[in-house]
């Protein structure tokens, strides 16, 4: 029976540097890769306009066009590439800005070559996540479109990683300026306020998915609703709100995270029972639900707005106080400002936690 082998991935070389071009193309053509090189960012943006390119070694420093500006133009062309910066270790803050630009990960020459496959192997596996977000999104959105809520998820299943959906949260928040970050801001404060309530490891590992996790339901929502600067209709708002149910959907047929998407369906529900989508109150809404929507709201308060100004520290608590016993559970909110005093989920570069409680302005 004859077999089908799998075709070597192809991966371009850019550096104006001969001698370390030649060897690293001899090294990546000995484990396996198709390997092209070019000496210029100009001529690797031709490479790649004209060529299947699934990752591309760049060299920061080149002489006419740098590495750090290749690197948007090259993601402009195929947005999947996955793109490594090579690196003199003075041009670490040029890395940064690669990074920051959509480059996946940057060495410093001299390039040891264990950890050159490495990362490139990681680079690879994390451009493979990313090309299978957007197509579940694509998928999803035109099923939650064609359906409803009920998604037909079966045969998505074995494809499916937290990892993917992760993903997909991140490809929603980026479309919007003001939601980038969202996700793993309010997933990072539920989990300390998690923690200062004494909770397991394991409950707490499953607050902090929650809350990364917590507006994938926006996948079916429109993308000029998700993304509309300035109040919403009132046709608006109540599409809006289907986000949790769609979330909640999304996430049941998956093994062993039932109870996420339990906190994915109520973090809109308030203390008192005047939230969505089912009316529940006090401790009939989850736990874990209650942190996330207290983590969120916090986010909210916290971020800039086109509408208003950012909150400070001690405003932002003010107001949280005000929501005790009517939105939030007052327990929670007494933790999270022990949690704030002591600056415990504060990390180095990440000051505040910030986003939408959905106040009927904007999600």
């Amino acid at each position: 029976m004859a077999t089908t082998q799998t075709p070597p991935v192809p991966l371009l070389i850019v550096d104006d540097e001969p001698s370390l071009r030649e060897a690293l193309a001899r090294y990546l053509g000995r484990v396996g890769f198709a390997v092209q090189t070019v000496d210029s960012g100009a001529a690797a943006l031709e490479h790649v306009a004209a060529h299947d390119v699934s990752a591309m070694l760049l060299d920061i420093r080149m002489p006419g066009m740098s590495g750090v500006d290749v690197v948007p133009r090259a993601l402009d062309i195929d947005p999947n590439l996955a793109i490594l910066m090579l690196t003199a270790v003075a041009d670490a803050a040029s890395a940064t800005r690669s990074l920051q630009g959509g480059a996946m990960d940057y060495l410093t020459k001299p390039v040891e070559l264990t950890e050159l496959l490495g990362a490139v192997n990681r680079a690879l596996r994390r451009r493979e996540t990313i090309i299978q977000s957007h197509q579940l999104t694509s998928w999803l959105k035109s099923e939650v479109q064609r359906r409803g809520h009920d998604v037909p998820w079966e045969r998505q299943q074995g494809k499916i990683t937290l990892a993917t959906l992760e993903t997909m949260v991140n490809t929603l928040e980026a479309k919007n300026r003001y939601l980038i970050g969202h996700s793993a801001r309010v997933a990072a404060l539920a989990t300390t306020i998690a923690y200062e309530l004494g909770l397991p490891e394991e409950e707490i590992e499953r607050v902090r998915i929650a809350g990364r996790l917590h507006d994938l339901g926006k996948v079916g929502i429109r993308e000029e609703v998700v993304n509309k600067q300035g109040p919403l209709t009132d046709e608006e708002y109540e599409h809006i709100r289907e986000h949790p149910v769609i979330g909640s959907h999304i996430l049941e047929p998956l093994p062993d995270i039932s109870a996420i998407a339990g906190y994915v369906r109520s973090h809109h529900e308030h203390w008192d029972g005047s939230g969505y989508p089912d009316g529940l109150s006090g401790e009939d809404i989850p736990l874990g639900a209650r942190i996330v929507c207290a983590a969120e709201v916090y986010d909210a308060l916290k971020s800039p707005r086109p509408y208003r100004d950012t909150f400070s520290t001690d405003g932002v608590v003010e107001r949280m106080h005000e929501l005790k016993g009517s939105v939030l559970d007052p327990a929670i909110v007494d933790a999270l400002e022990a949690a704030l005093k002591r600056q415990t989920h504060v990390a180095p570069g990440q000051e505040g936690f910030a986003q939408p409680l959905e106040l009927r302005a904007q999600s």
